[in-house]
């Protein structure tokens, strides 16, 4: 990975990219009274273990550091949410993202990236967070959803204040002794929620063909959900619906400019786009952490961690295991097998993922065909989220061909 790290200004905290991958693949941080889990079979076999290690992770977050259960509740977040209610929760929305589904979106996404690059190049320059990478599937999303794609300055706002700061905490410290000021989280996600809930509101009403009505009159055992439950699943949605293809085109960019042996590849040969997503994928992991909490007493990694314990599993660190991965540290499309945990495992698998790789694909041919060669701006420096958990670009201008 050196020559991602030297290209670049990678984030100290992005620390699974700065260092060599650790020794011992589970730990106790005293800082933040969690245990971090940096090895590939152990992150295996948490993610694929709902009954050792739960997703309920916020019932070990200190007090008075969430909001009341008037102003916030977690219930319907479907990865907050453990078997059985987990596995009903996600059948309804599963047949929105069949590979069926999602492969009929193609001409819709080809379009739509036609007509945002057609903008950025009457605009002289190209910029592609802002031009493509954040537009793109957040339109998708919104139309899937059934919420005006013209409002995702509003989307991006609050995917901001949610996403881009570095909001770790310590399980070990009162609310007035943490390192963050989370005021600021809080209040987009209750104008997010309250947003969300007015069109949820408007569906009752008037029903259309989109999720966000499929919600509103799912019937789970008989009743239909709670308000509460249909904004947070589409909380979900609409952020992990645009927020990964956000970071994985520009992660993919990236590795194609900093490997331009790689690219020309690529380029020469289509059929290795898929790949090198997958291979960007693996290597600069979009959502680097996952938590799980303990429920009993367990032994992973050779440590043994009590119950009710929070675990950071962190799977971009997990993929460059090298006990899995050999040069791990290498940009390879060709690496087959590659079983990275990008899209996690078991029951939580990112339900978008067929639509994360789909619009990827058609992004990535589509800049291939525009841009030769697809190069970063070497006097417009890129831009990295600082998010530790977080692995992406909100700014990465690309030389535009004259």
């Amino acid at each position: 990975m050196v020559g991602v790290v030297e290209r670049y200004d990678i984030p100290e905290q992005h620390f699974w990219l700065r260092e060599p991958w650790p020794g011992r693949p589970v730990e106790y941080d005293a800082g933040t009274g969690t245990w971090g889990v940096y090895g590939y079979p152990e992150a295996q076999e948490i993610l694929a273990d709902p009954a050792r290690f739960s997703s309920t992770t916020m019932r070990l977050v200190p007090k008075g550091l969430m909001p009341s259960g008037e102003e916030f509740s977690m219930e319907g977040f479907l990865t907050q949410i453990d078997p059985p209610e987990h596995g009903k929760l996600r059948k309804l929305v599963s047949s929105a993202f069949t590979r069926r589904v999602v492969a009929d979106l193609e001409p819709r996404i080809t379009a739509l990236a036609h007509e945002l690059l057609d903008a950025a190049r009457g605009r002289g320059r190209m910029e592609l967070v802002a031009d493509l990478a954040y537009p793109l599937p957040v339109i998708v999303i919104a139309e899937l959803l059934g919420v005006p794609g013209d409002d995702r300055p509003l989307f991006k706002r609050w995917a901001d204040a949610l996403f881009q700061r570095d909001a770790r905490i310590s399980l070990g410290k009162s609310a007035k002794e943490q390192p963050v000021d989370l005021r600021d989280t809080w209040r987009a996600w209750k104008e997010m929620s309250g947003y969300l809930a007015d069109h949820a509101a408007e569906r009752r009403r008037r029903p259309r063909a989109d999720l966000l009505t499929r919600l509103v009159e799912a019937d789970v055992d008989g009743e239909r959900l709670p308000d509460a439950q249909v904004v947070n699943f589409a909380i979900i949605l609409l952020l992990a619906g645009h927020i990964t293809t956000t970071m994985l085109l520009g992660n993919t960019v990236l590795c194609l400019d900093a490997f331009p042996e790689q690219q020309e590849k690529v380029r020469a040969d289509r059929a290795l786009v898929p790949a090198a997503i997958e291979e960007s994928l693996r290597l600069l992991t979009p959502f680097a952490a996952l938590g799980r909490a303990t429920t009993r007493e367990v032994e992973i990694g050779g440590v043994t961690i009590p119950p009710d314990q929070l675990l950071m599993v962190w799977i971009a660190a997990a993929n460059r295991d090298p006990r899995q991965f050999p040069d791990a540290d290498v940009f390879d499309p060709g690496r087959d097998p590659n079983p990275h945990l990008a899209f996690g495992r078991g029951i939580h698998f990112c339900l978008g993922a067929p639509l994360a790789r789909l619009e990827g694909r058609v992004a990535l041919n589509i800049l291939l065909d525009r841009f030769n060669p697809l190069r970063t701006d070497p006097e417009d420096r890129v831009e990295f989220m600082p998010t530790p958990t977080m692995t992406g670009v909100r700014r990465l201008p690309l030389i535009v061909p004259s």
